[in-house]
């Protein structure tokens, strides 16, 4: 990131930062914490007082860095960091009957390979979100300015597999990890000058929605319900303009969200279900955003 040295005729921050280093007198003043330059100094920066500060600080970083790689509007690929690509699923269910065999009457490992099972049934949603992500990442290979850049929370898979279609096919892709207390390390796939890290949740989902041209949702759990959620009450209540919110598999999502229960009950509109459309296949989901954008197919 460059600093914009327009300022006249006075020193830059970065100057005068280099300035403040060079070695003077040790004295009781110059050793105080009092006297650091405020920008650079953590122990002032992390109070709590100064948490509108951190706030700015996290939403203008991400800006300025897609404005810089001229990021124009993306595409925010959701979905569980649970879901392994096929082979290493295949792989888990070999192990779930191995250990199922050699202890058959153990409620944990019959769980557990149960659970292999659907792990192996759900990798196919690996593949069509790095399909998708290749599909949509090939409207926008080496240009200056990009369209519909694939934008994940940067860490394992469903997110892995979205960075990874974009990289597959030379795209750029962007990545919004958090610091989390289980580390979530970003995947190897996103682009090194758009993998941003947050602190703060609230941030985080905002820069998920500025620029965002379409929602593809993949199954998940508790985060990808609230990022879900979150982004239907905004085009409910008209804080954003509509965009397609795409739900992949239809048969977890009706399991898991009864929106016609909601209805019933009076909750929710029967038109807030056409907020949501479901999809099964990568193709099929890029036809409906290029419909709603009307871009050639």
């Amino acid at each position: 990131m460059t600093e914009n040295n327009d300022t006249g005729p006075f020193p830059s921050a970065r100057e005068d930062a280099a300035t403040a280093q060079k070695v003077m007198e040790e004295t009781p003043q110059t050793a105080s914490p009092a006297f650091r330059l405020a920008f650079e100094d953590d122990d002032f920066l992390l109070r709590p007082d100064l948490r509108p500060v951190r706030l700015q600080l996290e939403l203008l970083k991400p800006e300025l860095l897609q404005q810089e790689q001229g990021i124009r509007s993306t595409i925010a690929m959701f979905g569980s960091a649970r879901i392994p690509d096929p082979e290493t699923a295949a792989l888990h269910l070999e192990e779930a009957e191995a250990a199922a065999r050699a202890a058959p009457r153990d409620k944990v490992a019959a769980r557990k390979l149960s659970v292999a099972r659907r792990m192996l049934a759900n990798s196919r949603y690996y593949e069509e979100a790095r399909r998708l992500a290749g599909i949509v990442s090939n409207t926008c290979v080496g240009e200056h300015v990009c369209d519909f850049v694939v934008k994940t929370g940067g860490g394992p898979g469903i997110m892995e597999a979205a960075n990874r279609g974009a990289f597959e096919v030379g795209g750029k892709s962007i990545g919004l990890n958090i610091v989390l207390p289980m580390e979530q390390s970003p995947n190897r796939y996103v682009t090194p000058e758009l993998c941003f890290r947050f602190h703060y949740f609230a941030i985080r989902k905002m820069h998920f929605l500025i620029r965002v041209k379409a929602l593809v949702v993949f199954p998940g759990g508790f985060g990808t319900l609230d990022e879900l959620f979150e982004a239907l009450t905004l085009i409910q209540t008209g804080k954003i303009e509509p965009i397609p919110v795409l739900l992949f598999g239809r048969e977890y999502w009706e399991r898991v969200i009864n929106v016609d229960a909601m209805v019933m009950e009076g909750m929710v509109s029967p038109e807030d279900k056409d907020l949501m459309t479901f999809v099964e296949t990568a193709e099929e989901a890029w036809n409906l955003i290029a419909e709603f954008y009307r871009l050639p197919r």
